[in-house]
């Protein structure tokens, strides 16, 4: 009779806790990825026509499972970075050494936060944001990036990129980058006011 006792309060316990989420494990992201390769797109003076003549360059970053497919898809499982307005000194083309830290100014040294963006009605994710492809595909998402800086060194043509980061659910985002970083020059291919497009598509 008490073992019986016994088991019917740790049953009642299970299920509560069960009921409460206590023993539902939150799932976990990954919060230092490790990027293996990427690139950067020089723009230009992009927003000179809003009176901020710096130039910008957006920075994607990979980890090393994701490839991209010949139509241009982002596959594999990881971890995806996207810095999509990063602005540096008008004297510069390339991505110069630094820290830039994530706010709204456009001053050189900056990044740009993520931010959802309204147009006709219909929301879009802008800006800084880490895409996570999971092996459950139920559990990929997207954050956006809102605080934190990043610390560029180079040496000759090699790159580190050392992240300290936050997302929009106030979660920290480490990470780091080393190797070459290729810079393609989309200056002349976007004007100012055109969309860019980026050479990776996520689907958002």
């Amino acid at each position: 009779m008490k073992k019986q006792i016994l088991m019917i309060a740790v049953l009642g316990f299970l299920l509560t806790s069960c009921g409460s989420g206590q023993l539902n494990s939150q799932y976990v992201y990954e919060t230092s990825p490790s990027y293996s390769w990427g690139y950067a797109e020089y723009f230009g003076a992009y927003y000179a026509d809003y009176k901020n003549t710096n130039n910008v360059i957006s920075l994607s970053l990979f980890s090393d499972s994701l490839k991209i497919n010949n139509i241009g898809n982002l596959v594999g499982i990881g971890q995806y970075l996207f810095l999509e307005d990063i602005f540096i000194p008008k004297t510069d083309v390339f991505l110069p050494p630094g820290i830039y830290t994530i706010n709204e100014s456009g001053l050189p040294y900056t990044v740009a936060p993520g931010k959802n963006d309204t147009v006709d009605n219909e929301v879009y994710q802008i800006g800084a944001f880490i895409k996570y492809y999971e092996g459950n595909t139920v559990m990929s998402i997207q954050k956006l990036v809102t605080g934190g800086s990043i610390e560029v060194t180079k040496t000759e043509q090699r790159y580190t990129i050392v992240c300290n980061l936050k997302t929009a659910d106030n979660k920290d985002l480490k990470g780091s980058f080393t190797a070459d970083l290729p810079h393609i020059d989309q200056s002349l291919a976007t004007p100012q006011k055109s969309l860019r497009k980026r050479l990776v598509y996520t689907g958002k």
